[in-house]
């Protein structure tokens, strides 16, 4: 399992798009850098690495590292067997609060990603299509219109085994798929 955390601004992630020729398109926002939305989330391989899953909570604020528990738990009652945990190297996840959680639920094995590496974590890059794929442009007015949008797509997305296998491809790592 691939564990990372991000950020969703109301200030839109500008891609190309189209216009009439002479016509400068236009993307009407407001200046709202602080306001946002934090999310958590993992993408999963089954122990036959057949299957590929994504999930995600939000939150209003930024994550803490009782949210990361609060997820690992959420993700502990969906998955059966021990779960390989790979994750940055995140000041929170080197807690002394996150050893006694990890200690205290051996099905959770943690492993640490190189620093400055995340090419390495699949999860990143699906984030990135997120940002930029179906919330491109996307202009929201406030955080809720913000999180329905990033739960529409996300749920859109989340089951596509063919993109999912991209992320994971995409790290370089020696991961067979089935």
């Amino acid at each position: 399992m691939f564990l990372d955390e991000v950020g969703f601004m109301l200030n839109p992630v500008v891609q190309k798009t189209w216009a009439l020729t002479g016509q400068t398109p236009i993307l009407p926002q407001r200046m709202r850098n602080r306001h946002h939305l934090s999310g958590i989330g993992a993408l999963t391989i089954s122990p036959q690495r057949q299957r590929l899953g994504w999930y995600m909570h939000l939150h209003p604020q930024s994550i803490t590292e009782s949210h990361v528990m609060a997820f690992l738990r959420d993700l502990q009652r969906h998955l059966r067997g021990d779960i390989v945990l790979l994750w940055e190297n995140l000041g929170a996840h080197h807690s002394a609060a996150m050893q006694d959680y990890l200690a205290s639920h051996p099905r959770l094995i943690a492993e640490f990603l190189p620093p400055y590496a995340p090419e390495l974590n699949a999860i990143e890059y699906a984030w990135s299509h997120l940002k930029t794929n179906p919330l491109a442009n996307l202009a929201p007015d406030d955080t809720e219109e913000l999180a329905e949008h990033v739960t529409d797509a996300f749920c859109q997305h989340r089951t596509e085994q063919n993109l999912l296998r991209g992320f994971v491809h995409a790290t370089g790592l020696p991961i067979q798929l089935g």
